[in-house]
């Protein structure tokens, strides 16, 4: 009965010390984006496995072991930030792998990457062909980032000289006869301008089941009786 909770606290301490070992790194010890979070992670994981369950080491040995190792990965942290020369040493520096289009086999070779390891990479890119990719960069993380050729390039509003703010979806303004003064309020419309327009047609708001704004500004009304205009 002792070894049991001797066990479960052992789990519990070690589960805590891992717990404020994430916290006090921050984030980026998850994604584990350089070389020496990701050795402190294998080996923290390691530490405290066996805390949790190897009861022929004593239990303060771990928590020494845990400081140690602590210390180091803030030491590390605080060079990697400090210094760029050892920077690339401490935290690993990206690989360029295809460079204007063109695959440089000699990066390949020396990080170990095959042909297929970056047709798979591209493919989780959505990218079947390699002759669509102008740039791709094989990050510390070893993550590839890619950018693609203008040609492949999506279109964005700025491409297309589209305003950003300009509206993309529908906006309803009349509903059962009653004007929607909040949707009139959050958008460019305002209700002289909706007047404006139902006096076009010499309609009433009282006439209207239904008004709706599209894309590109225009007015959509359906009528009680079921008329369309």
């Amino acid at each position: 009965m002792q070894l049991s909770v001797e066990i479960i606290f052992r789990t519990f301490t070690a589960f805590i010390l891992l717990w404020i070992f994430v916290h006090l790194l921050g984030k980026q010890t998850i994604t584990q984006r350089s070389y020496h979070l990701y050795i402190a992670s294998i080996t923290m994981g390691t530490i405290a496995g066996n805390l949790a369950f190897n009861i022929r080491i004593e239990f303060p040995y771990f928590i020494v072991a845990f400081m140690i190792m602590g210390i180091i990965v803030f030491i590390l942290n605080f060079v990697a930030v400090r210094n760029a020369r050892f920077r690339k040493w401490i935290a690993g520096k990206p690989t360029t792998l295809i460079e204007k289009g063109q695959i440089l086999e000699q990066s390949m070779k020396r990080m170990g990457y095959s042909i297929d390891s970056l047709k798979q990479a591209l493919r989780a890119k959505d990218i079947f062909n390699i002759e669509e990719v102008e740039c791709a960069i094989l990050e510390t993380s070893g993550a590839l980032s890619v950018l693609k050729k203008p040609q492949y390039q999506h279109t964005t509003k700025q491409d297309l000289n589209l305003s950003p703010s300009a509206e993309t979806i529908p906006v309803e303004l009349i509903y059962n006869g009653k004007i929607l003064y909040e949707n009139l309020s959050k958008n460019t419309y305002d209700e002289e301008w909706l007047m404006a327009e139902l006096k076009k047609r010499n309609l009433a708001v009282a006439d209207i089941s239904y008004a709706v704004v599209g894309t590109k500004g225009n007015l959509y009304i359906d009528l009680f009786r079921d008329e369309l205009r």
